[in-house]
């Protein structure tokens, strides 16, 4: 499989997984190393912060990418393809905007804000 094509597979496989999560069937690993995922690809806190140049953004190129593969090694293959099936044309009307998801996000910089300014006052 080639790189573009393992990148097409990454489309179909990331609302795949979305719905995976949502069902009882999906074994309890598949769910951590989802939840796990979602937790790192939504945090602005990275293992290499993204201002060092190149390797800032390739821990998101490799990490990524590998845990969603191990999520879905974690899902039975049969499983999975009906995921694959119904997220093929999930977000055909475009992306759904659920802004709310950023809210414990946004909290987490504004109590590091907070605890910044009262160390410096």
């Amino acid at each position: 499989m080639t790189l573009k094509e393992r990148a097409r597979q990454l489309k179909v496989d990331i609302p795949a997984v979305f719905l995976a999560l949502k069902t009882k069937e999906t074994p309890v690993p598949a769910k951590v190393f989802a939840v796990l995922t979602v937790i790192y690809a939504l945090s602005p806190i990275d293992l290499i912060p993204d201002f060092i140049p190149l390797l800032g953004y390739l821990d998101d190129l490799i990490i990524l990418p590998a845990l969603i593969v191990l999520t879905v090694k974690c899902i039975p293959v049969e499983q999975m393809a009906v995921y694959r099936e119904q997220a093929a044309g999930m977000w055909a009307e475009g992306k759904p905007k659920k802004w709310y998801y950023g809210i414990p996000f946004a909290c987490i910089w504004l109590l590091i804000i907070v605890l910044i300014v009262r160390a410096v006052v």
